[in-house]
């Protein structure tokens, strides 16, 4: 049986009396033997003095430095010096327990704790293996006078237990059994020691750091590992979406594009809806359909229609004629506010009807510009045996004009092909067709506004010019040689048939629009016309906003070798 030297409990074995020590007397409190800090385990205390008093514990580190108790005596004042190295050993405190008094627990210092004057830094992995110290203080009993009477314990080795008789057979045991453990030389001590720069653990020399630094690399290249694989997924599902989303943007792109294709289609008559013909059957039905029109009507108007295609002569219903003649009488009788005016030679006016309504203007203007060819003798050479031909008949003239090789931009957009098709007619077909019956005419272009607010008052000033050579000293009402205008903006077309020159000195343009009807246009021939009736003819410089506008004007009459030269191109003049 072995007795605590402490607290006096007996245990049956050496290992009982280690860990009754251990866990009784040492564990519970465990004090810094430099800053007296407590209150934390021993793995704890390990750290704090490894890295607190890293210099201080340098100082401990050999069998040369052993703690030592200074006892100072009262009657002679001389100091003696007490080297023990007490080891938390059951055999230690056994042979103490046998050679000096018991140490009770009356014998340890007032707070009740025991003070480590050595502490080993090589053994934080052995933390609870190898309780370096404690102080055992002698019995005052056993003072003789007035000197103490001390004793000491025999060194017992840190690392393996062994027990010598003195310290110097102890440190030359370690020194031969234990060297690989021993701290690193004298002149290596005062090296700082080694923080991981990626978690902060402290270590003791560099290859150690080395080690510790390569593990954490190791780990961070498999997370990177990981992390590329997981980016590359990432990536690839990233990929594939924004080709998904590039497809359906494609696929809404060009579902709106053919939609956008197919309006403009229908707008410009290309959508093989048929052509005037079956426009024109259509839109009877329907006005039968509603009762607007008798059965009757409809097939004598279908009778008369067809003679007309099949003749190529357009039926005149919906011609008006005799327009210029009135206006001259109406200039010359009435419109004080206007200084002077000009008009062309005359014109039959031509409205849209049921076969070509919504895109037939071209068409009808083209019809007024020929009619007024027609009536003046210049032309009679290249118009000769020539009659108003009727819409269908007009786009076969274009299409042999186009084979004749004018403007084969023109006829590659429009598909080479006319007839049978709703398709809209501008300034180029019909400069096209004008050449191609010897007629000289040029195109210009008004491509921007040259005024505020978006107006043309160049175009009105060209107008003037055109009809007029020399304004100074004519009367106020000129019938000029000149034919009417073919006036073309986006959208729409009309025919100008002269223009006035008020008293304030603004112009004025008289146009006749394909869309107004004839039951509009016959009010102008009534004797007593009124101002009022001149309202759908007059155009002033503010009613003309379009962004860009272009005109044919005929010239005279082309010769053959002329004609020649004119073909494959189309000249137009642009307007700055």
């Amino acid at each position: 049986m072995l007795s605590c030297d402490i607290c006096g409990e007996t245990v049956t074995s050496e290992p009982d009396m280690k860990a009754h020590l251990l866990i009784v007397h040492m564990e519970n409190e465990v004090i810094c033997p430099f800053c007296k800090l407590s209150g934390v385990n021993y793995d704890e205390m390990c750290f704090h003095i490894e890295t607190a008093h890293f210099e201080q514990n340098e100082l401990e580190r050999s069998f040369a430095r052993i703690n030592t108790i200074q006892i100072r005596t009262s009657d002679n004042r001389k100091d003696n010096t007490l080297q023990c190295r007490m080891e938390v050993n059951s055999s230690v405190h056994s042979a103490c327990a046998s050679n000096h008094p018991k140490i009770s627990a009356q014998s340890l210092p007032n707070d009740g704790t025991l003070e480590h004057k050595t502490f080993y830094s090589e053994n934080l992995t052995e933390s609870r293996k190898f309780l370096k110290s404690k102080e055992k203080e002698c019995d005052p009993s056993k003072i003789k006078g007035s000197i103490y009477e001390t004793t000491y314990s025999s060194p017992e080795c840190p690392f393996c237990g062994r027990i010598e008789d003195c310290s110097q057979d102890m440190e030359n045991h370690v020194k031969t059994k234990h060297a690989d453990l021993l701290d690193t030389p004298s002149e290596d001590r005062d090296q700082p020691l080694y923080d991981c720069p990626m978690c902060g653990l402290i270590c003791t020399n560099y290859p150690i750091l080395q080690e510790h630094v390569d593990l954490h690399l190791e780990e961070s290249s498999f997370g990177h590992g990981i992390d590329r694989v997981q980016c590359s997924r990432d990536l690839e599902l990233a990929h594939q979406l924004q080709q998904e989303e590039d497809r359906k943007r494609r696929s809404e792109e060009s579902r709106q594009e053919m939609g956008e294709f197919q309006k403009l289609q229908r707008q410009y008559g290309l959508d093989n809806s048929g052509g005037y013909k079956q426009q024109q059957l259509r839109n009877m039905e329907i006005e039968v359909n509603r009762g607007r029109m008798h059965p009757s009507e409809f097939h004598r108007r279908k009778a008369d229609m067809m003679e007309s295609l099949a003749i190529g002569i357009d039926d005149g219903k919906t011609k008006t004629s005799g327009i210029i003649e009135a206006l001259y009488r109406y200039y010359q009788n009435a419109a004080t506010d206007v200084r002077r005016v000009w008009l062309s030679t005359g014109v039959d006016h031509f409205h849209s009807s049921f076969g070509d309504k919504g895109w037939g203007c071209g068409y009808r203007n083209f019809q007024m510009l020929l009619s007024s060819l027609l009536q003046n003798d210049a032309y009679d050479d290249c118009l000769k045996g020539m009659s108003i031909p009727c819409i269908p008949k007009i786009q076969s003239m274009i299409e042999d004009a186009w084979k004749e090789g004018f403007d084969p931009q023109g006829a590659s957009q429009l598909n080479n092909r006319l007839q049978g098709t709703k398709a809209w007619i501008g300034a180029c077909e019909v400069y096209t067709l004008l050449t191609s019956l010897r007629v000289k005419c040029h195109i210009v272009d008004f491509h921007k506004s040259t005024g505020p607010l978006g107006t043309h008052p160049r175009l009105f000033e060209w107008i003037l010019n055109y009809y007029s050579s020399d304004r100074e000293g004519s009367p106020k009402v000129m019938c000029t040689s000149k034919p009417p205008i073919y006036l073309q903006h986006q959208g729409h077309s009309r025919t100008v048939v002269g223009i006035e020159e008020r008293k304030n000195r603004t112009l004025c343009l008289l146009i006749f629009d394909p869309g107004c009807p004839s039951r509009e246009m016959q009010k102008l021939l009534k004797q007593d016309m009124e101002a009022s009736n001149l309202k759908q003819l007059r155009k002033f410089v503010g009613n003309l906003k379009h962004k860009q506008y272009q005109i044919v004007a005929v010239e005279g009459v082309l010769s053959s070798e002329e004609k020649v030269e004119t073909n494959f191109q189309i000249h137009v003049g642009c307007v700055k």
